[in-house]
């Protein structure tokens, strides 16, 4: 797994949205899906590491989107502690899609992302994911 690539995610921590008109945080649940698939699934090598190589293109996009492509709701698990247990409660969850071309500059080749910002129930909004965006999955 490359390092300087969890580094380079951290560093982000927010980034301001034109399109919720609102900060879009990095928290440490967008970089745990960055790597694993579900709570006890990695993600193949390859694919996380082309996540967190390619981030900075997802801050980006955040910074710079006026229009919302796709939207979807789901019901999830969540993590939750209160009084001291951790507990899975079942919440909504919004994910909000943000599709993009950007040109990279080392390769000189247009690259297509799709970047997801989540929202669970009650919570605030924070960056989930990056893919390619010709994957059709959103999770």
């Amino acid at each position: 797994m490359n390092k300087y690539s969890d580094k380079e995610y951290k560093v982000i921590q927010k980034v301001f949205c034109p399109y919720f008109k609102e900060t879009i945080t990095f928290n440490k649940k967008g970089l745990r899906h960055l790597k694993y698939k579900s709570e006890r699934h990695k993600r193949n090598s390859k694919d996380a590491e082309f996540r967190l190589k390619n981030i900075r293109f997802a801050k980006i996009i955040l910074e710079k989107t006026h229009t919302l492509q796709e939207k979807y709701s789901d019901s999830v698990f969540v993590k939750t502690k209160s009084n001291n247990k951790k507990e899975m409660v079942l919440k909504n969850c919004n994910y909000y899609c943000f599709i993009a071309i950007i040109k990279n500059q080392t390769t000189n080749q247009d690259n297509r992302f799709k970047v997801i910002v989540r929202q669970t129930q009650g919570g605030e909004k924070h960056f989930w994911s990056i893919i390619p965006s010709f994957q059709k999955q959103i999770k």
